[in-house]
């Protein structure tokens, strides 16, 4: 048991890399904002204590996510923002010190007031995602999970479950603040610190915060 258990978060850690720095390829990107967006995700990030500060390659879903609502949440974080009047994008994954543990980060800038209507959007979507469930013992959930008096505006959801049989959890938080749309995953083997995930928005957005 132990011995799987140790071969499921090395497969995790390994699924969850992608791209390090992901991007857009939009014809309309902003060069200089994108620039930008992974100076901030690279250099010397202040994140919590038990957070390495060494930005790794962006995150991928290490399941498949059960509903087009579903992967629409969770795709911001691994660099997967929504296409519509995006100008510039950057995500990077950060370990943590727990078992399986996972920062994941995406940073997504928009033209006008589309991060807006994006963040809606993306409300409705974690509303209509009730969880995953796959014969090789998958079997997570996805709750609300409640966020105030942060950024402009802001939504989140817990999931739990089993993941190939093991315990899994993830949180995830998206918050808008003015043009940004800010998207943090963080996940754990058995479960996960929500006061840390919180933590950690912090930290995010405060790092994303114009000079």
């Amino acid at each position: 048991m132990e011995r799987g258990l140790r071969v499921m978060v090395l497969g995790l850690l390994l699924a969850g890399l992608a791209g390090c720095g992901s991007t857009t390829t939009s014809a309309h990107t902003d060069v200089q904002a994108e620039d930008k967006l992974r100076e901030i995700l690279n250099k010397d990030p202040a994140l919590p204590d038990g957070f390495s500060a060494r930005a790794q390659q962006a995150w991928r879903v290490p399941f498949a996510p059960g509903s087009r609502e579903c992967r629409a949440v969770l795709g911001p974080a691994g660099g997967h923002a929504p296409r519509r009047a995006l100008t510039a994008q950057a995500a990077a994954s950060y370990q943590g010190d727990g078992l399986g543990e996972v920062l994941a980060v995406g940073l997504a800038r928009y033209a006008g007031s589309e991060a807006e209507g994006h963040l809606d959007d993306l409300g409705k979507a974690l509303r209509e995602c009730r969880g995953m469930r796959a014969e090789d013992g998958t079997d997570l959930r996805l709750m609300p999970l409640a966020i105030r008096g942060v950024g402009d505006e802001a939504v989140g959801g817990e999931l739990r479950g089993r993941l190939n049989g093991y315990p899994y959890a993830l949180d995830v938080m998206l918050v808008r603040t003015g043009d940004t749309l800010v998207s943090v995953v963080h996940t754990g083997i058995a479960d996960v610190d929500q006061e840390m995930t919180r933590r950690l928005l912090g930290a995010v957005l405060g790092m994303a915060r114009p000079d």
